[in-house]
């Protein structure tokens, strides 16, 4: 049998290394031949490109498969670099996951994915990647992910987190935001290996530092493994002029090193000793070397040394998160090696057949399996036993109420509802309750989440000393503990939706659902969307709540008023946006948000909240039950008419969130120029875009919400408003093919009085009724 311990002796170790090195050849060649085939065999009737990676695979292949098939157990989890995901499959074919079939449909329609996706490929993923710095966080937020649910709900194990980035990955901010976050020192399980190829897209990096790199993560508090040179590189620095060649290499630049790649074993020998006082003791060094052992030496790197990751591996401390700076070559075995335009090229049809004969393979058969009787099939038949997870067993998420039962009064803002909904929810369904996670930026008392926290504490790996829980004048009480439900992280917005993507994973990895909830300012909901979007698609349902919003926070300037995210609702596969106008409608839309998460039909919620006093009475809300729930219904759906005039209107105001004070001020304002308007409360246009287009054939909402909203016996021209872009409302003129008047915010903000900015923008009272009356034509 073959070993699965590096401290086995001697000649246990070597025949592991040649198990692994037999493995390693073969990855190299299926995710060669899989790009291939997906370029040159497959049927492209169109000749678009269909592309692929075959040097950003192959410079992985040691990393990947000494992980694999040798260190991995199941607990672990492991995210793949985008442009490896042929690698991956090419892994999971190995281990019995992927039948060879699979492996000729590489981006097809239905097939493997471009990149690594937990939701699309057929085979198994830990995460998905494909946005360059997401994947490679996202192990850090696993990590938080399955110590908080693991607290509470047991069963979600242990494990280790690996990612596994490229070098160029490095220079994506978010990489380092989430590196230096005070949450991620403990984490020990979190294993990033960074390929360390010097390469780029286009080009060699001429000035990446390794030692640079170490620094950093060194000051972070992470430990740091390079790995260098190879055996046979570091046996030859401890011959005569070994030093000369360890300076030589060490004090190369990069460029300069990858040209060596492309040389001759006589242009070797020429270049390699260069000009300065290493040239004599490196001549005489190279010369006791035939060519094949220098070609073989020069390319030597720690990344592709079988023993060299493996006893990395075992150094790893489970302390803190660790670094592995692994140096590689991109395209390694291929003709493309060290070639700086590497990225996309594709071997010809001689290379890959030279390939097939050096990896042992078959360029006619190439999904040809491994010997039965081979130390190799029998480990990747061992290890796939030892890496199957048995079956998660998924358990349903706490039924959500759907409403409290109170109806709120006075004057109060969506913001303010919403942090009493939460306070409602732990009242009225605790067991609700116990699976909400609310996770912020830094700004948690300043979005109205105080109460709450007071509530549930802040989460913390362990109980932490609140020096301030006998300070009279602190409202806002820290308490850090296991227990806790917040999750405080630093001011970077990425990192929250990074976070908050893994909890709302919780439901599919380990069965035990969360209801996340992350709160931020809207106006900078954009920075975080991107990553948040990538969350959605992989998989996590969380509910995103942007507050305070659009330019009704005007005294805080232009750079705190967001302009474009009221349409996320109808851009975002797999969202739900609602804006209410007044508390009740908050209440009924977090509730209905929460009410879709943690479940395989489920999805995300998008909440745009407003920090502007409105009077609750306004929102007229039915004293009678059952015209209550029709109300709740309607909200939840999308709108719902808030006031219908008399016989037959001249014009419809549609309205959303904050603005629909000034619609019904309009409203009024028009009746007394025997004008008659309707007015209807907008929550949510995603919601109501869809079901136009679902009355077209092309989605399968609902439609009964515009039957109620905008009945056709009360079609009229119509005027919509909102604080925000106005194109998110203009397509309900399609409803009825009524002309329309889309009004709201299309420039940068001002600061001032609210009056003042809303006349600025066109989106006051006076401008309500100049367009409702160009729409009559009235004089």
């Amino acid at each position: 049998m073959v070993p699965d311990t590096t401290t086995s002796p001697r000649t246990g170790r070597q025949e592991l290394l040649t198990a692994l090195g037999e493995i390693e050849q073969r990855v190299l060649w299926l995710s060669a031949a899989t790009i291939d085939h997906a370029n040159r065999v497959r049927p492209n009737p169109t000749g678009l490109k269909v592309g692929g990676h075959q040097a950003s695979c192959a410079s992985m292949v040691s990393i990947m498969t000494t992980l694999w098939f040798h260190e991995l157990t199941a607990d672990d989890r492991v995210s793949v670099k985008p442009h490896a995901s042929p690698a991956l499959h090419a892994v999971n074919h190995l281990l019995g996951e992927l039948p060879a079939e699979a492996l000729t449909t590489l981006r097809s329609f239905g097939g493997l994915q471009s990149y690594p996706s937990r939701t699309k490929d057929p085979d198994p993923v830990d995460y998905s990647t494909g946005s360059v710095g997401i994947g490679a966080t996202a192990p850090i937020w696993g990590a938080l992910a399955r110590r908080y649910v693991e607290g509470r709900f047991p069963g979600a194990g242990t494990g280790r987190q690996y990612a596994l980035l490229g070098d160029a990955e490095l220079d994506e901010g978010a990489c380092w935001e989430a590196v230096q976050d005070p949450m991620v020192a403990g984490l020990g399980e979190v294993v990033w290996i960074v390929d360390l190829n010097r390469q780029s897209l286009d080009r060699v990096v001429p000035a990446l530092s390794a030692e640079r790199l170490a620094g950093m993560f060194e000051a972070a508090g992470w430990q740091v493994l390079t790995l260098k040179y190879g055996e046979q590189l570091t046996e030859l620095f401890s011959r005569p002029g070994g030093e000369a060649l360890r300076t030589r290499l060490d004090t190369m630049g990069n460029p300069e090193y990858q040209r060596l790649l492309r040389c001759t074993p006589a242009e070797l020998r020429d270049r390699l000793p260069g000009t300065g006082s290493t040239r004599e003791p490196l001549e005489r060094l190279i010369a006791t070397l035939d060519d094949d052992a220098l070609h073989s030496a020069v390319r030597n790197l720690g990344g592709h040394d079988l023993g060299a990751l493996l006893d990395a591996y075992a150094a790893i401390d489970d302390t803190r998160p660790t670094v592995i700076l692994a140096y590689t070559v991109k395209g390694r075995g291929l003709h493309s090696e060290g070639h700086p335009q590497n990225h996309s090229s594709l071997l010809t049809r001689d290379q890959l057949a030279d390939l097939a004969t050096r990896t042992g393979t078959d360029l006619d058969d190439p999904w040809r399996p491994l010997p039965a009787d081979s130390a190799a099939a029998r480990l990747c038949a061992e290890r796939a036993g030892e890496l199957r997870r048995p079956p998660v067993e998924r358990i349903n998420p706490p039924p959500v109420p759907t409403d409290f039962g109170r109806t709120p009064g006075g004057t109060g803002t969506t913001q303010q509802a919403f942090g009493r909904a939460l306070l409602d929810l732990s009242r009225s369904a605790p067991e609700a309750a116990a699976r909400v996670v609310t996770v912020s930026p830094d700004v948690s008392s300043s979005t109205n989440l105080g109460g709450w926290l007071n509530k549930v504490g802040v989460w913390s790996p362990t109980e932490r000393v609140d020096w301030f829980a006998d300070d009279a004048e602190t409202i806002l009480h820290w308490r850090e503990n296991p227990t806790g439900q917040h999750v405080e992280l630093g001011i970077a917005e990425t990192n929250l939706v990074g976070l908050l993507g893994e909890l709302g994973a919780t439901w599919s990895r380990w069965g035990q659902p969360l209801l996340p909830i992350g709160i931020m300012y809207d106006p900078f909901v954009n920075r975080a969307l991107e990553p948040w979007q990538f969350g959605i698609y992989a998989g996590g349902q969380s509910l995103l709540v942007g507050t305070p919003s659009g330019v009704t926070l005007a005294p805080e300037g232009g750079a705190h008023q967001s302009i474009t995210t009221p349409s996320l609702g109808l851009e975002q596969p797999g969202c739900t946006t609602w804006e209410p106008a007044f508390a009740q409608d908050t209440e009924w839309c977090v509730l209905a948000a929460l009410s879709l998460l943690g479940r395989p039909d489920g999805g995300s919620a998008y909440l745009r909240l407003s920090t502007r006093p409105v009077d609750q009475s306004l929102a007229a809300v039915p004293a009678d039950p059952a015209a209550r729930e029709r109300r709740r219904r309607q909200a939840v759906a999308g709108a719902y008419g808030l006031r219908r005039a008399e016989g037959t209107p001249d014009v419809t105001l549609a309205a959303m969130g904050a603005m629909v004070p000034e619609a019904l001020a309009a409203a009024d304002r028009l009746a007394s120029l025997g004008v008659a308007a309707d007015v209807v409360c907008v929550t949510s246009p995603g919601l109501l875009f869809r079901a136009t287009q679902a009355r077209r054939g092309l989605d399968d909402a609902p439609q009964w919400i515009l039957d109620q909203a905008f009945p056709a016996d009360r079609a009229a021209p119509l005027v919509t408003l909102l604080d925000g872009h106005p194109h998110t409302l203009a397509f309900l003129g399609t409803v009825h093919n009524t002309p329309v008047t889309p009004l709201g915010v299309t420039h940068f903000g001002q600061s001032g009085a609210l009056d003042e900015v809303y006349r600025h923008h066109g989106i006051d009272t006076e401008s309500v009724v100049r367009a409702a009356l160009d729409l009559t034509h009235r004089p």
